[in-house]
């Protein structure tokens, strides 16, 4: 399962909006290699599935994940902050033994 926080539900639905993404989007999660840590976030909209995506739903938002990817998200987090130190989404992943100083990659 992952989880969408208020905040990132708020800005998800916020973003919907401005760019007048179709009906039928929803947020595709990844993991892919690279970062200083080694793996990577990867947060994007899309619109077509694949035979290798799990569907979730969590707080009235769809969120898709490759099964691979999955694997590296159990139980993670989707949260956004807006604070002075920087603004976008945040990954709370309980999955990670270290992460960057930005937040975009990890380690397992």
């Amino acid at each position: 399962m992952i989880k969408v926080s208020e905040t990132a539900k708020e800005r998800i639905n916020q973003i919907l909006a401005e760019e007048n993404t179709p009906s039928d989007s929803f947020v595709r999660v990844g993991v892919k290699g690279g970062g200083c840590s080694g793996l990577m976030y990867d947060l994007s909209f899309d619109t077509a599935l694949s035979e290798n995506d799990k569907v979730l739903e969590d707080n009235n938002i769809r969120v898709v994940v490759d099964k691979k990817s999955f694997l590296y998200l159990v139980g993670t987090e989707l949260d956004y902050s807006g604070g002075l130190n920087g603004k976008g989404f945040v990954f709370v992943n309980p999955n990670a033994s270290r992460t960057c100083g930005c937040g975009e990659s990890f380690a397992v």
